[in-house]
C-alpha cells in the first residue's frame, strides 16, 4: 500500500511538473515572443502614378516595411491623379477611405473644403514628431497651405514644368545655345526645320504648360482673388492676358508646321516623341527628367533648361506640380501612428535623395537639396539639370499671381481649357472666342463650387 501511495504521489509529483513547464513554457511563449508575433498596423495608401513611376512609389513602400517591425502599409495605384480623387471620395463616403491618400495640386482646394483629412501639423504633433514646416520650399508648401500659412497635407511628388531640348540636333542645325525667350525657340524652330527636321517642336494642350506655368512666370493672373486664394467668388481670366498673345504665337508657327501637336490621341504624347527624336524641344515635368534619361539612345546629346519667357519679361518663379499626400479622417488611431511614421520616413534625406534619383521629381526641402548638392548628386551626368527646377521655383518669392491656384473644380477648368487648345490647334478655331468660350464655361464651374460651399470661407 505504502508503495502504491508512493507510486501515486510520484505521478501526482510529476503531472505538477508537467503543469508547471507547460505554464512556464506558455508564459515565455506569450511574454517573451509577443513581440516578434505581435499584430503589425496595417493602413492603406492610394496613389494616382502608373508606369515607372508607380514602380518608384511600391520600392518606397517596400523599404519602410522592412525598416521596421509595427507597421505595414499597403499601397494601390488607382490608376491616375483624377481616378484616384474620385476613388477616395467614394470611398471616404463609404466609410471605406485609405488612411494617405495622393492628391494632385488642382485637387487641393476639393481636399480643404471636404474637411475630411486631418491636418498634417496636428497629426505630426499628435504623434510625437518635431517638424521645421519652415525647412519646405516656400513655392511648394504654400501650394498646399492654408492662406494663413498652415500646411495642410506633405509634398511629395512636387515637380514644375522645364524646356528640354536636343543638343545634338541643335549642332547640326547649327545653333549653339539653348533657348531663353520664345523668340529663341522661333529661330531655333526655322533652323531645325531648314536642316531637315519635320518636328522642330512638339506640343501636347495640357493647361499645366501651355496656361498655369506661363502664366506664373510672366506674373499674369489666371482668376481673380490672387488666383482664387482670396475667397470663393474667384472668376478666371485667362481670357484677357498675355496667355492669348501666347496661344497666338503657337498657333502661327503651328500653321507653319514648326510646332507640332504631340497627344496620345494622335499616336505619340510630347516626352516619346522627344526620346524617339522625332521632335527636338518639348516643354514637360522635370519628372519626366529620368525617363528621358533612360530611354534616349545612347551618345544623343540632350539638355534641360528654364521655360522661355516673352522677349522683354522679367520671370517670375514657376508653380509646383505633382500632388502631396493627405491624412484622412475616420481611420483607427493606430493607423495614424502608422501614417506618421511612413511620412517621416520618406522626409528623410536619405529617402529624399533616393526618390529624387529614381524619379526626376524635386527635393521638396531645404536640407534635402542641400544634402544632395553636397554629395554632388546634381554634378552626376545623368542628374544634371534636376537642379534648374528649384531654381525656377525659388527664381522669385512667390506673389499674389505666382503662389499657386485656388480654384474650386480646377480639374474641370483644365478640361474646358484643353478642349479650347484642341479646337484652335486641331479645328482652327479663333483663339480669342475659343478661350473666351472656355473661361465662361469655367466660370460657370466656379459659380457652382462657390453655391456648394455656400456660408463657407477660406482660412
Amino acid at each position: 500500500m505504502n508503495a502504491m501511495v508512493s507510486h501515486d504521489n510520484s505521478k501526482r509529483r510529476a503531472g505538477r511538473t508537467v503543469l508547471a513547464s507547460l505554464g512556464a513554457a506558455l508564459a515565455v511563449s506569450v511574454l517573451g515572443a509577443s513581440p516578434a508575433l505581435a499584430e503589425k498596423t496595417r493602413f492603406e495608401f492610394w496613389f494616382g502614378l502608373t508606369g515607372d513611376l508607380a514602380e518608384r512609389v511600391q520600392d518606397a513602400c517596400r523599404k519602410f516595411n522592412e525598416s521596421q517591425g509595427d507597421y505595414e502599409i499597403t499601397c494601390t495605384s488607382q490608376g491616375n491623379y483624377d481616378a484616384n480623387l474620385q476613388n477616395t471620395i467614394a470611398a471616404y463616403r463609404a466609410k471605406k477611405q485609405p488612411a494617405i491618400t495622393q492628391v494632385y495640386d488642382v485637387g487641393t482646394l476639393d481636399l480643404m473644403m471636404s474637411g475630411a483629412f486631418l491636418p498634417a501639423k496636428k497629426l505630426m504633433a499628435d504623434n510625437g514628431y518635431q517638424i521645421d514646416w519652415n525647412n519646405y520650399f516656400p513655392g511648394i508648401a504654400n501650394y498646399y497651405a492654408t492662406a494663413k500659412g498652415e500646411l495642410q497635407s506633405f509634398p511629395f511628388n512636387s515637380s514644375t514644368a522645364m524646356f528640354y531640348y536636343n543638343a545634338s540636333a541643335f549642332k547640326k542645325a547649327g545653333i549653339a545655345e539653348g533657348p531663353k525667350t520664345w523668340t529663341d525657340v522661333e529661330a531655333a524652330a526655322r533652323k531645325l526645320k531648314a536642316a531637315g527636321f519635320d518636328c522642330p517642336m512638339g506640343f501636347n494642350f495640357d493647361p499645366w504648360q501651355t496656361l498655369e506655368q506661363f502664366s506664373a512666370i510672366h506674373d499674369q493672373p489666371i482668376a481673380t482673388k490672387n488666383n482664387g486664394y482670396g475667397g470663393l467668388d474667384a472668376e478666371v481670366v485667362f481670357n484677357k492676358t498675355k496667355f492669348v498673345d501666347q496661344v497666338t504665337f503657337m498657333k502661327r508657327l503651328a500653321d507653319e508646321k514648326l510646332f507640332v501637336p504631340k497627344t496620345k490621341q494622335l499616336g505619340m504624347d510630347i516626352v516619346p516623341s522627344f526620346t524617339s527624336q522625332t521632335c527636338q524641344m518639348i516643354m514637360t515635368s522635370i519628372g519626366d527628367h529620368g525617363t528621358i534619361g533612360k530611354t534616349m539612345p545612347e551618345g544623343v546629346e540632350w539638355h534641360v533648361t528654364l521655360l522661355p519667357v516673352m522677349e522683354g519679361t522679367q520671370r517670375k518663379n514657376s508653380l509646383v506640380g505633382g500632388a502631396s499626400l493627405w491624412v484622412l479622417n475616420g481611420r483607427p488611431e493606430a493607423e495614424y501612428k502608422g501614417a506618421a511614421a511612413f511620412l517621416n520616413f520618406i522626409a528623410q534625406p536619405d529617402m529624399v535623395e533616393w526618390w529624387s534619383t529614381v524619379t526626376g521629381y524635386i527635393p521638396v526641402t531645404k536640407t534635402g537639396f542641400e544634402a544632395m548638392k553636397k554629395n554632388g548628386f546634381y554634378d552626376k551626368p545623368l542628374f544634371k539639370g534636376r537642379e534648374l527646377a528649384i531654381e525656377s521655383l525659388t527664381y522669385t518669392p512667390p506673389s499674389e499671381n505666382t503662389r499657386g491656384i485656388r480654384l474650386g473644380g480646377m480639374t474641370q477648368i483644365r478640361k474646358e481649357v484643353s478642349t479650347a487648345l484642341e479646337a484652335i490647334f486641331m479645328q482652327n478655331a479663333d483663339v480669342q472666342a475659343s478661350l473666351d468660350q472656355a473661361a465662361e464655361r469655367s466660370n460657370a464651374l466656379l459659380r457652382r463650387f462657390e453655391k456648394t460651399y455656400a456660408g463657407r470661407t477660406l482660412d
